[in-house]
């Protein structure tokens, strides 16, 4: 007995600090990061980055992706609420980390970053291929600009870009505008027409294309222009949240202060704006920006506070709820005139747009429709950058009970009109035909 009380003390005390820094609904924010690296050199040489998430409070747990203890679960609860890959080469993950336990991270509603570069191997291209992504086959390929290149004392092959082709988005990039371009160095990729969910967030121009560069072209790129993306993100249905770049440079301290000059402007700026540009669309990544919540969910009659059982047809209703953004630290009422809510029995009987008090309420009040049967209040809010809303509460209509109508009703009365003139007619045709000579 004793054994085993030892045996569960321990296990519980490598289990609590796992558990107390998880992801959690009240405090969205991922707190315990994974970082796969290829090699420990990279730790040092893009600390910028990894700093810039140590100090909002992230626990990064740093290990080489070939190291057979790591593992993103252990019984049964995950250890880890984000994973970054920066390891482009590695062609086997170490311990139980496989292409299916990324994929189910990720369904499981964690959040990923995919850094590849010109060595990525077909393990990384099979896991950008199931995020929604596909970088180009041409094992040494790279993205090419003539046009819109950084500037540099040697000439160069052009494969330095020099991009300002952001996504218009404050939730994702933040309200900060991003004065100087994003230096991008790697390969490029292409959406997957079939996946809905994956958005480009920084694109190559339209003279880009993907080819090696250090041949000529013999036949044309398979990607050309602007269908060249970056840097791509996804949210999932689970509202996770995937980041995929095919330049693991970008991330580096040695372009987080490079100066950049795009070909063709005459601005030199001093440095580049891949840290801005990459520490807000991590904030918007790990849950930080973008993070909606609905609570008290509620709907009543007119006049009164309490939730009936049912409604009846024709009630005059009035249906609120509370809506709220994480900021990174605390809950702020999320503010917007287009959340919508449906009263549904197989189609929409009722669209309302809530109205919002700024302080997070939104309201709306409408007549029951004609109509009895089991409805849904529902609100399908769906927003760009942002987490979707999904709230849905049953409640049943009945029609007027027998002694709820009125005794005469308006609408009738052509009918009544008609019977009592018949009977009237009736008696005076009685009345002339027996006393008539």
């Amino acid at each position: 007995m004793g054994k085993l009380w030892v045996i569960f003390v321990t296990s519980i005390s490598i289990l609590l600090p796992f558990l107390c820094n998880s992801f959690s609904p009240e405090t969205p924010t991922d707190r315990r990061v994974l970082v796969l690296l290829d090699d420990f050199a990279i730790k040092s040489s893009h600390s910028l980055y990894f700093n810039s998430l140590k100090s909002r409070g992230f626990d990064l747990d740093f290990k080489l992706a070939d190291d057979p203890k790591i593992a993103l679960q252990r019984y049964g609860q995950y250890l880890y609420d984000a994973l970054i890959l920066f390891c482009p080469s590695i062609d086997r993950f170490g311990g139980s980390i496989d292409l299916p336990a990324i994929t189910n991270f990720v369904d499981s509603g964690h959040d990923l970053i995919i850094a590849a570069d010109a060595n990525a191997s077909d393990l990384i291209r099979d896991v950008a291929t199931e995020s929604g992504v596909d970088f180009d086959e041409d094992p040494l390929a790279m993205v090419i600009d003539h046009t819109s290149y950084a500037v540099s004392e040697t000439e160069g092959d052009h494969t330095l870009i020099a991009s300002d082709d952001f996504i218009k988005s404050d939730v994702i990039l933040g309200s900060k505008k991003i004065d100087a371009p994003v230096l991008f160095q790697g390969i490029g990729h292409s959406l997957n027409p079939a996946n809905s969910m994956v958005l480009k967030v920084l694109s190559a121009s339209s003279s880009a294309y993907s080819a090696n560069p250090k041949s000529k072209l013999s036949t044309p790129p398979s990607l050309t222009g602007s269908a060249i993306s970056l840097i791509s993100i996804v949210q999932a249905r689970n509202n996770a949240r995937i980041l995929i770049t095919g330049s693991l440079s970008m991330f580096s301290n040695r372009f987080f202060r490079s100066g950049v000059q795009k070909a063709g402007s005459p601005t030199k700026h001093e440095k580049s704006g891949n840290e801005q540009f990459l520490t807000e669309l991590s904030k918007w990544v790990f849950h930080e920006r973008g993070h909606l919540k609905a609570v008290n969910v509620k709907h009543h009659k007119i006049g009164e506070t309490d939730e009936p059982a049912l409604y009846r047809i024709n009630d005059e209703l009035e249906y609120l709820v509370e809506i709220y953004e994480w900021s990174g630290t605390s809950w702020e009422p999320y503010i917007s005139d287009d959340v919508q809510v449906q009263f549904y029995m197989m189609s929409p009987y009722v669209l309302k747009t809530l109205s919002n008090e700024k302080n997070g309420l939104y309201s709306t009040s409408f007549k029951v429709p004609d109509v009895y049967g089991v409805f849904q209040f529902k609100v399908e809010y769906q927003k760009l950058g942002y987490t979707s809303l999904s709230l849905s509460k049953q409640i049943p209509v009945r029609p007027y009970r027998h002694n709820e109508y009125e005794r005469f009703i308006p609408a009738a009365y052509p009918y009544y009109g008609a019977a009592f003139s018949m009977m009237a007619g009736f008696f005076i045709f009685s009345f002339v035909h027996l006393y008539s000579k």
